[in-house]
């Protein structure tokens, strides 16, 4: 079958990072109830939240990375390198499993807050602990909050072989994706969760997201170019994001509903989440058109200082993810039991944002100690005299070489400036 798909410039998309570092954000703070902090999410004053956001650029991404290995390297290589990463993501959620229950238990037991296991959903440890650690293991028991990494392993999973036709049939496997989604939801189709009911994101409709993410990289983007930057597309997103303001504030803020009749209300609230409410990806795609108008790829924006943290988390967003999860459970547990004012609710949020920051710059740092030198041919004496020492002492062959590394750059760099400022007066 003939490759019909077209990849997108090589070349790293801040875009991306920084809303995905967003999206661990909203999902950090919309899992601390009833608390200020859940007010910062979009989820209040619009169709779609950070999950959305979250799914939609992890198929985005997952399609750009891959997409290009398996054209250059084959379908091989390609699915055992996405296998590679669902065996990473598998087994973040048995550890965050593990760390999350433990903490809640030991939380519920030495603080006498029983209300807490049945809160987060673990209170049938204590009475079927190896059947429930062997549901969470298969991803059929989660606790509360637990639901955004299963949904994400199960559409890896089954991407590489999706990926392998949608390289050569983008249009048709984005169409039978949609076919699946309007199934799902009329059928409600999902997969069962232990010991009652089913998975909180059902695959069979969350998988449009991820799809639609995947189908923009491999060409759906450019044959929308011209679509997304008209400018009546961009007073119908806007119209469309006032309404969902409005509508979705009519629930909270009683004196808003009577702008919209019951029966139009009852179309809209409740949010369904589960079965991705078509109203949620209307939503999503008007959010993506305003970035496409006011923040292009080449935004000098973007390389602001302000934005550095939330790229770093967007770069890192499965440790970054997973901390940020763990870490909605301690504020509320700090809330719930100390003090749940407003500065303690800010300080315990400027608290999570700041660790989950931290393992961000961590994570890179660590990724960069561990990159290879390269090992450099021995330099002329002419050329060594004038690299200056290290400014350390003792020193390992591998800073050293470090050292070495860039001190020649720098004097290639100097070299290379200093002629062309020779070559015009010549």
């Amino acid at each position: 079958m003939k490759i019909r798909a077209s990849l997108p410039d090589q070349g790293r998309d801040l875009r991306l990072d920084l809303f995905r570092g967003l999206a661990n954000w909203l999902i950090f703070f919309g899992h601390i109830p009833h608390s200020l902090l859940a007010w910062l999410t979009i989820r209040n004053y619009g169709f779609s939240d950070g999950a959305d956001l979250f799914v939609f650029i992890s198929g985005y991404t997952a399609t750009l990375v891959y997409a290009r290995m398996m054209l250059e390297r084959g379908f091989i290589v390609g699915a055992t390198r996405l296998w590679k990463r669902v065996w990473q993501i598998y087994v973040a959620q048995l550890l965050l499993f593990l760390f999350y229950t433990a903490s809640i238990h030991y939380a519920a037991q030495g603080f006498d807050i029983p209300s807490l296991m049945h809160q987060f959903n673990v209170a049938g440890l204590m009475d079927q602990p190896v059947e429930i650690l062997t549901q969470a293991i298969v991803l059929r028991f989660k606790p509360v909050n637990l639901d955004v990494l299963p949904l994400y392993i199960v559409l890896m999973a089954s991407f590489p072989f999706v990926l392998w036709l949608m390289l050569r049939q983008p249009d048709a496997v984005m169409l039978a994706s949609f076919v699946l989604y309007i199934a799902a939801r009329h059928y409600h189709w999902d997969l069962t969760s232990y010991p009652t009911g089913v998975w909180y994101f059902d695959p069979f409709t969350w998988q449009f997201l991820f799809m639609l993410g995947a189908w923009l990289v491999l060409g759906g983007a450019r044959r929308l170019e011209a679509i997304a930057h008209a400018r009546w597309a961009l007073w119908l997103c806007i119209a469309f994001l006032v309404f969902a303001f409005a509508m979705t504030l009519s629930g909270p803020v009683p004196a808003l509903r009577a702008l919209f009749p019951d029966a139009l209300r009852a179309a809209f609230i409740p949010n369904d989440k589960t079965y991705l409410a078509p109203y949620r990806v209307a939503h999503l795609a008007a959010l993506i058109v305003l970035v496409v108008h006011f923040m292009p790829k080449e935004w000098r924006g973007l390389e602001w200082s302000g934005f550095a943290p939330l790229i770093k988390c967007g770069q890192h967003s499965l440790e970054v993810f997973c901390v940020g999860v763990y870490l909605s459970f301690v504020a509320h547990f700090i809330l719930i039991t100390f003090s749940d004012s407003v500065p303690m609710q800010l300080a315990v949020g400027a608290g999570g944002l700041a660790i989950m920051v931290a393992v961000a710059w961590y994570r890179a740092w660590s990724k960069d100690v561990d990159r290879p030198v390269p090992r450099l041919a021995p330099a002329p004496a002419a050329v060594k005299a004038l690299i200056p020492p290290p400014p350390w002492r003792p020193i390992s062959e591998r800073r050293r070489r470090r050292h070495e590394f860039a001190e020649r750059l720098k004097l290639q760099r100097a070299a290379a400036e200093g002629s062309a400022v020779r070559r015009p007066r010549e």
